[in-house]
């Protein structure tokens, strides 16, 4: 099992000034709707993914437990706690790639860089998220590394795969 990879913060201060002025522009414009998922999606895309100081400010600013604010982030997909790395990498795990063994890639990739699902390597090298469908069905299974298509993969290929990034 990968261990749990701490990250360390590297935000500045003017993403965090930058984080209230938007959260007070969403809470001027949105009337007290919806205040959490704009807020977090302004902190994602000044952050490039959402640190624990970014939840926090979002908690002060909208008056929320941190618990809260950190139950939406990681209730929706499209939030990240984690940054993504140089090299994002998607492994399919919609039907026809699971059926001809994308978890198995999957898990293999996890060993390999020893970190799970929606983390960065230490070295902010790699970073490996599960994906539905890409629509190579008939490649499957289907990894991919930034726009690089990779089809029939098995778990035996991923060092030679990761190596072209080294």
């Amino acid at each position: 099992m990968a261990k749990k990879l701490e990250v360390p913060y590297n935000g500045t201060k003017e993403q965090e000034e930058a984080l209230c002025t938007a959260i007070a522009e969403i809470k001027a414009a949105h009337a007290g709707k919806g205040l959490t998922i704009a807020a977090l999606q302004k902190g994602q895309e000044i952050f490039g993914y959402l640190p624990e100081k970014a939840l926090q400010i979002i908690a002060d600013a909208l008056d929320l437990p941190l618990a809260e604010v950190y139950g939406v982030a990681t209730f929706y997909a499209q939030f990240s706690l984690y940054p993504k790395g140089q090299y994002r990498i998607g492994v399919c795990l919609g039907t026809a790639c699971y059926v001809k063994g994308s978890g198995d890639v999957y898990q293999k990739l996890c060993e390999t860089l020893n970190i799970q699902g929606g983390q960065c390597t230490e070295d902010q090298k790699f970073s490996l998220d599960a994906t539905r469908c890409i629509g190579c069905c008939g490649l499957a299974p289907v990894m991919t590394v930034n726009d690089d298509v990779y089809g029939k993969v098995t778990p035996d290929e991923i060092p030679k795969i990761l190596a072209k990034y080294n």
